[in-house]
């Protein structure tokens, strides 16, 4: 992925992988209270709150992806490490990440978003970010 120029070097930082495992668990927060009133919006804050949570991890080890590399970067660099065994935690990422495209360039035919959809992923975004915050409590920055 390096290679690729999908994932660059950057200075590691923990303090820097802190904030964004706060941003995540804030955007978990507000996606909670929004979820009724605006379903569309509390989704993008729930998967943004999963991305951060992964970006998290590459961040502590002076890794940062790349635009050429997108957002199914950080879940492919991220799974690349921890799968197994935790692979199987990290798989809902993806297709939220897909559902998430939809909502941001919507088509007709797309389904519509629910409270119900924020409710059935969010048990699975806090499993990521609690993942994420094991990780970087278990792993010294590079």
């Amino acid at each position: 992925m390096l290679a690729r120029g999908e994932v660059e070097r950057v200075a590691a930082s923990r303090a820097q992988a802190d904030e964004l495992l706060d941003q995540a668990r804030k955007h978990m927060a507000t996606a909670r209270l929004a979820m009724e009133s605006d379903p569309i919006g509390a989704y993008q804050l729930l998967y943004d709150a999963s991305r951060k949570a992964l970006c998290a991890v590459l961040e502590n080890q002076g890794l940062r992806t790349s635009s050429r590399g997108g957002h199914i970067a950080v879940y492919e660099a991220v799974s690349a490490q921890l799968d197994p065994p935790l692979g199987q935690n990290l798989r809902p990422f993806d297709r939220m990440r897909r559902r998430r495209n939809e909502a941001e360039y919507p088509r007709l035919e797309s389904p519509r978003f629910s409270a119900d959809d924020v409710r059935a992923d969010m048990v699975k975004v806090e499993t990521i970010v609690e993942i994420a915050a094991n990780v970087l409590d278990q792993m010294q920055p590079f």
